[in-house]
């Protein structure tokens, strides 16, 4: 017997949920509605009417499949072409989820989503859904048939693993725009001491071509090296403008929940850069320029409002 009608908007009613969920664990939103997908089609398989709490069960099935997707990521991302970085979401976007806690907020900011690779997907699955979705211990144990201990075990190892890369607290996103708008007046300035200065010492950068767009697999370390390949970065010349298929237009956007920059080209998104602002500096750039990893950016850029660029002589 098929879905009933009434069964599909159930379910559709809580997919939005899912991929925000998957998107969390896989880090890319093709993958995440892929898994939503191969969700559906388990619970059109299922016997539904017997299915006590549809939300829990969904669940369960959900994380199964994205532990499943993430087991074979891994080996798929030791062939990736360069440094693998997460699919960048822009303001609005449902697969984001709920933002009303600094918990929430923070799973799903590009740099941590960058840091949860070096999770196990175990600790990536009860971290996701603990503290982006508050699931209990007890649900939580029940989804991944551990105990309410273990989860709870699981769930301070990944904390202890993400804040050996987070040291620094984060600072408000007013005085974070302002430091976007000094960055690129720095970077278009033909200078490396202004950058230098906006820079921690032990400043990164690091990019995601895919093998499709040129990106430096090793990250520039130190602030003097990330000033320098930021300064060339934004120096005009027409071997870019071809790169790029065009003049980009150059905007501050929020992406992940974060203020980063956003270079597009005749409306189509080329390049979204997450700088890592913090209380000292900014800490960290990281560039996702592959093709793949910004269709869904360029869908939703063209559905909203972004104003005028910051820059567009490039």
């Amino acid at each position: 017997m098929g879905l009933r009608m009434s069964d599909v908007d159930r379910f559709e009613a809580f997919r939005p949920r899912l991929e925000a969920i998957a998107y969390r664990l896989l880090g890319s939103a093709s993958e995440a509605e892929d898994a939503a997908q191969e969700t559906f089609l388990r619970w059109q398989a299922a016997d539904v009417e017997h299915i006590e709490v549809p939300e829990a069960w969904l669940t369960k099935v959900l994380t199964r499949v994205c532990l499943n997707q993430l087991a074979s990521a891994r080996v798929r991302r030791e062939t990736y072409v360069g440094r693998w970085l997460p699919e960048p979401l822009l303001a609005g976007d449902p697969m984001l989820g709920p933002a009303d806690t600094a918990e929430q907020r923070e799973s799903v900011s590009y740099a941590v989503l960058t840091l949860m690779e070096r999770l196990s997907p175990s600790e990536r699955a009860v971290y996701v859904l603990r503290e982006a979705f508050d699931y209990p211990h007890r649900e939580i144990a029940e989804i991944l048939d551990i105990t309410e201990a273990a989860s709870q075990q699981i769930l301070h190892r990944a904390r202890k693993h993400l804040a050996d890369g987070r040291v620094r607290a984060e600072i408000d996103q007013g005085a974070a725009r302002r430091i976007v708008e000094e960055f690129l007046a720095a970077a278009t300035s033909g200078r490396t001491e202004p950058l230098v200065r906006l820079l921690t010492a032990d400043a990164v950068s690091v990019g995601d071509g895919g093998g499709k767009v040129p990106a430096r697999a090793k990250a520039f370390e130190g602030a003097l090296a990330v000033a320098t390949f930021m300064r060339g970065l934004f120096r005009p010349s027409k071997a870019k403008r071809a790169l790029a298929g065009g003049s980009p237009e150059i905007h501050a956007a929020t992406v992940n929940g974060a203020w980063g920059i956003v270079a597009v080209v005749d409306g189509r998104v080329v390049g979204v850069m997450c700088p890592e602002i913090t209380g000292e500096g900014i800490a960290a750039f990281r560039n996702q320029v592959n093709p793949d990893k910004l269709q869904r950016a360029t869908r939703r850029w063209a559905a909203t409002d972004h104003g005028e660029p910051l820059l567009s002589a490039f």
